[in-house]
């Protein structure tokens, strides 16, 4: 919006609003955004707080669960909507708002937060810790993920919605071909020249896996106070580096990225992610006063699930993510060999103490601020790997 009210004001009167040129560099308005992202966190934090004490939105904890945690029964969640209206307002902003890029994930980023919210209401006033349905969640996030990646797999290969759309007739015409001319290719970090074709399908269903794999890792990882906000904060400040470099022609040539118009705008978007973020660590660090919920946690994981796919950097995700990859892992793994071992031998058995695997940590005898900070450390590490992917090849 802000780009749009610059150009407008300087053909309007070029001598008295040169000043605002200054809005049309991109790295600019990815600072501006940031910035009233952190701030719109500070200004409307306790009155969020405020509000949802006094709807009795109290988060209900697990019995079964680390008991030190019985402690924060009550304290007030659906905070992760205060992310999302930063994120929003600040995007609204501060990006291009003609650009496609923006669009998809912050619909993406909204529809999965709105998925969240149904979620942590049917916690808080059914007093039911279990909250949504597995199903019917997973089934709401299908949806999404796959009409977003079905959009995303010809959106990249085009520079606006008029050939998007000209480009899927094209392939509806073809018979719905699986060799059809898309820019699909799988990269690989660290070798050269290396990607692999995925054709039309083979991307709808990794952008799927991605983006619906991503969400529900960040909500497994957000089980402490300020455990999973961070690490967001980081995986996403790094995107916006990769949607910067895909998003410049000379930049990208240069360091053998794909080029992909329009993705550098995505940068505005992940600077608001990181004000977002920290503005809402300053609530959330233990002890916390408020909790992200589901409405924060899916949608933040989404977000990043779908910038990740459109600077075709899914591998580099799953690497500078490791925590929420881990997080899920331990999940999925905790699950199954349950499930096996109760077939096999009459009783289920546990692969961890407890799942997720902050847990896990917590249960051989970590202190909460201990498994916080460790796996902050540990994804600042693998931020670091994931960023030197742009050189090393």
């Amino acid at each position: 919006m802000m780009l749009w009210l610059a150009q407008w004001l300087q053909a309007l009167e070029p001598e008295w609003f040169s000043f605002m040129r200054v809005f049309q560099y991109l790295t600019m308005r990815a600072v501006m955004g940031a910035m009233t992202a952190l701030v719109i966190g500070w200004a409307f934090g306790p009155m969020v707080i405020r509000y949802l004490i006094s709807l009795k939105v109290g988060q209900p904890v697990r019995t079964y669960g680390v008991q030190a945690h019985l402690a924060k029964s009550g304290t007030p969640t659906m905070g992760g909507a205060l992310i999302l209206l930063a994120i929003a307002i600040s995007t609204l902003l501060w990006a291009d708002l003609s650009n496609r890029f923006v669009w998809i994930v912050l619909l993406v980023t909204l529809g999965f937060g709105a998925i969240g919210w149904m979620d942590d209401w049917k916690k808080v006033v059914n007093k039911d810790p279990e909250g949504m349905r597995s199903r019917d969640k997973f089934l709401l996030q299908t949806i999404i993920g796959l009409i977003a990646a079905l959009y995303l797999a010809f959106s990249i290969s085009e520079v606006d919605n008029m050939r998007v759309l000209a480009l899927f007739m094209d392939w509806v015409r073809s018979g719905f071909s699986p060799h059809f001319a898309l820019n699909t290719q799988l990269t690989v970090p660290f070798f050269k020249g290396i990607a692999y074709p995925l054709g039309v399908l083979g991307f709808v269903i990794l952008s799927f896996l991605v983006i619906v794999g991503s969400s529900n890792a960040v909500n497994f990882t957000d089980g402490l106070d300020g455990l999973a906000i961070m690490p967001v904060v980081m995986v996403g400040s790094a995107l916006g580096v990769f949607a910067y470099v895909t998003g410049n022609a000379v930049y990208s040539r240069y360091l053998l990225f794909p080029y992909i118009p329009g993705t550098g705008e995505l940068l505005v978007f992940c600077a608001a992610i990181a004000g977002a973020g920290l503005a809402f660590l300053w609530f959330n660090a233990h002890p916390a006063q408020v909790f992200m919920g589901d409405v924060g946690a899916l949608a933040l994981g989404g977000a990043l699930g779908t910038i990740a796919v459109i600077t075709r950097q899914e591998l580099v995700l799953a690497i500078m993510g490791g925590i929420f990859v881990a997080e899920a892992l331990s999940v999925m793994l905790q699950v199954s060999w349950f499930k096996y071992t109760r077939r096999r031998y009459g009783e289920g058995r546990r692969l961890f103490l407890m799942a997720p695997l902050h847990h896990h940590f917590e249960k051989k005898g970590w202190k909460e601020n201990q498994v916080v900070v460790r796996f902050w450390i540990i994804t600042m590490f693998l931020c670091l790997v994931g960023l030197s992917t742009l050189k090393l090849r």
